[in-house]
């Protein structure tokens, strides 16, 4: 009795080739990649989508101006991200991004009533809430624009 194996090795060629990507990864050019997507994707929804992560509309001010895009573009001009081989990471640098993400309430240091203007008009408050508009996240719009670009960097078809 004689037994034989035979190995067609053009499938296991076509195999190491569905894997190179695998074998060639280079960590830090696909987490530079999601952390340049991830401003976008933040800043975009600054200048355009005007919702929380969830899809919640934004509160609209009482201006009725562009919200988060006023008083010299701070919030805007501050998204940035960073990447390593391990991780990619994106926000803002400016220092007052946490009162629009996580909303605030102002009261007075100094005296009873808070001075500002509104259209022009001088307002006087004992208080004055900024309401959450958080602009940080993923959504998930985004979430599927990041893998298809973490399935587009290893060449799988979805």
């Amino acid at each position: 009795m004689t037994v034989a194996l035979v190995v067609d090795s053009g499938d296991f060629d076509l195999v190491l080739k569905k894997l190179s990507p695998l074998f060639n990864f280079q960590p830090s050019e696909l987490m530079t990649t999601l952390g340049a997507l991830g401003e976008s994707q933040t800043r975009r929804r600054i200048t355009d989508e005007k919702t929380s992560p969830d899809g919640t509309a934004w509160t609209p001010n009482h201006e009725g101006t562009p919200i988060l895009v006023q008083t010299g573009q701070h919030l805007l001009y501050s998204i940035a991200w960073t990447a390593s081989a391990s991780e990619a990471e994106w926000g803002s640098t400016w220092e007052y991004a946490h009162v629009h993400q996580d909303g605030m309430t102002i009261i007075p240091k100094n005296g009873e009533n808070l001075a500002f203007a509104i259209g022009g008009k001088a307002v006087f408050a004992k208080s004055v809430t900024i309401p959450a508009r958080p602009f940080v996240g993923l959504s998930t719009d985004n979430i599927k624009e990041i893998i298809d670009v973490v399935t587009d960097h290893f060449g799988v078809l979805q």
